[in-house]
């Protein structure tokens, strides 16, 4: 069986499997190698994470996970838009304060690495908002005509989303500086002021790539499952399947 990826997160997450998002490239990246394995949860915080968290991944191996489980190589944990809805704004019910949004993330990877000690974990910080583009699109009721996100509010949670995994000793992909040093990035990243357009996918495929290179999860790494085709000896095709 495959070792897996797990990608855990929000709805950013649960729309990387569409339209060629970063969820569907790491899947085509990894073929014959890593099972990419998806838990988007549109709309979660990190609050409602850690609440769902047991449900969501296998017993910790303390518990007695089965032998024969592939391994899980890596987990990506990608939280904080939702954390960084305001509170005074229509999404108040998603809004987490920043203290316990750090909180929560170190429990989260904490969970994580008593599952899998040996797992890379990548947090992954909210990427930037475009506010013009959210008054655009509201998901309800807007009676106050102001976005329930901002910009600044979104850089201080990707701040506090690089700070914890400094603090837990692991990689974090600054999805809300990177975007930013391109100056069209509301064009050129973002579809409705927060989800992302097939260059913002890739954006986030590439960085993911990069932490997982960086971490010895590249190809060059990793086994391929079967016999590759080029490997099978056309007189005698069987014969590649004899010491499986």
């Amino acid at each position: 069986m495959r070792p897996k990826i797990y990608l855990f997160g929000d709805s950013i997450t649960e729309e990387s499997f569409d339209n060629g998002g970063w969820g569907a490239s790491l899947v085509n990246h990894f073929a014959r190698t890593v099972d990419v394995v998806l838990r988007g949860y549109s709309g979660y915080n990190t609050r409602w994470a850690l609440k769902v968290l047991d449900r969501v991944f296998p017993a910790a191996e303390s518990g007695g996970a089965a032998a024969s489980e592939p391994p899980v190589l890596a987990v990506t944990v990608f939280f904080g838009a939702n954390d960084a809805c305001l509170p005074d704004r229509y999404a108040a019910f998603q809004h987490v304060p920043l203290d316990e949004y750090k909180q929560n993330l170190h429990s989260i990877v904490s969970s994580l690495k008593k599952r899998w000690p040996k797992t890379l974990i990548i947090l992954i910080t909210p990427p930037p908002i475009d506010e013009d583009e959210r008054l655009r699109h509201p998901y309800a009721e807007n009676p106050s005509g102001l976005p329930e996100r901002t910009n600044e509010a979104a850089g201080a949670f990707a701040k506090a989303c690089v700070e914890t995994a400094a603090e837990c000793g692991i990689p974090a992909v600054d999805l809300w500086t990177r975007m930013q040093q391109n100056p069209d990035w509301p064009i050129a990243y973002l579809r409705d002021g927060l989800h992302l357009t097939p260059d913002g996918n890739k954006v986030v495929f590439e960085e993911v790539v990069k932490k997982l290179n960086e971490g010895g999860l590249s190809l060059e790494n990793l086994k391929v499952d079967l016999p590759l085709l080029v490997d099978i000896d056309l007189g005698d095709p069987l014969k590649a399947f004899d010491h499986l």
